[in-house]
């Protein structure tokens, strides 16, 4: 069982964010005595006080549960996206055109892009709701409906390949590099995103009620450290071109200026982002963390189409 409180999510990130403000050296004294001040009110908060949390199950939602919910909203203002998008972007740009993948293309907004770059694309998503509105976002391009780990593609048949912040999604790596360095051409090239680890130790946790069990449940994802991409990647023959950790320059709190209050109702269990507005100058520094990771890899082999790094 997780225990879901508000006011331990609140006190977290003001501890996150003193630590974080002594290993940068950038906590004065009046940054520290506001925090102690800013966590005693918190102590004595009547609203925080009454919502004591609730206890949680990891594990009982489904992914394809959650996007079903996300997919009609998923292409609205979405700070992962836009932080994560532009680097993507500029390495796909410097690539030779040919046969490319968006793998958990989702909405296909990265199917998209390499359609209109002249790519032939195709599309692989385990969800049906995704599926839909990629098709029509790129309908040039081929989409499917299948698991990343048995992707009904033919052996070395694609030049490119982009799975965008998704594999936190998935248990095991291995498999999933496996079947990259199957469907990618000797040369071939893999771009991938994925949200930080570190910013797994701060964001607030996805929960919805009931989960299977009849009580509160928690979605499960995966977040892992570099070297887990390594390990996967280097012995199914990728080499490493690129690794960029995207900072996170705004906090979450910018987006909610002027947002009343809000305390999650006790039957929809969620440490969510609106309790960020509660404390903007502490989850400012305490979400000073990298956000995303960036990889672009390299199939090893023949290398007719190589590029400069990363």
């Amino acid at each position: 069982m997780t225990y879901l409180s508000p006011l331990g999510y609140l006190l977290g990130l003001e501890g996150a964010a003193l630590l974080q403000a002594l290993r940068e050296g950038t906590g004065d004294r009046a940054f520290v005595e506001a925090r102690i001040t800013e966590i005693r009110t918190l102590l004595a908060d009547p609203a925080l006080a009454a919502s004591p949390g609730v206890e949680a199950t990891p594990g009982g939602i489904s992914t394809a549960e959650v996007y079903r919910e996300w997919a009609p909203v998923y292409d609205e203002p979405n700070s992962m996206i836009e932080y994560e998008e532009p680097f993507v972007h500029a390495i796909l740009d410097r690539l030779p055109i040919g046969d490319a993948l968006d793998a958990a293309c989702g909405t296909g907004r990265h199917a998209a892009h390499l359609a209109e770059r002249g790519h032939r694309v195709v599309g692989v998503d385990a969800s049906p709701e995704m599926l839909a509105i990629a098709e029509r976002k790129a309908p040039g391009a081929t989409f499917h409906r299948a698991e990343l780990t048995s992707m009904p593609l033919p052996d070395r048949s694609l030049d490119l390949a982009v799975c965008a912040l998704a594999l936190c999604h998935l248990p095991d790596l291995v498999p999933v590099f496996a079947e990259f360095a199957r469907v990618l051409r000797p040369g071939g090239h893999l771009v991938i995103s994925d949200p930080h680890v570190a910013l797994s130790y701060l964001r607030p946790t996805l929960a919805r009620a009931p989960g299977p069990d009849g009580r509160p449940s928690i979605f499960t994802e995966y977040h892992r450290p570099l070297s887990e991409f390594l390990a996967a990647a280097l012995p199914a023959g990728f080499q490493v071109r690129h690794c960029a950790e995207l900072p996170r320059t705004n906090p979450p709190a910018s987006a909610l200026a002027g947002v009343p209050r809000v305390i999650p109702a006790p039957d929809v269990p969620q440490v969510s982002w609106e309790l960020i507005d509660w404390i903007p100058e502490a989850a400012k520094a305490a979400f000073h963390v990298p956000t995303i990771v960036i990889w672009h890899f390299q199939l090893g082999g023949e290398r007719s189409d190589s590029m400069p790094g990363g």
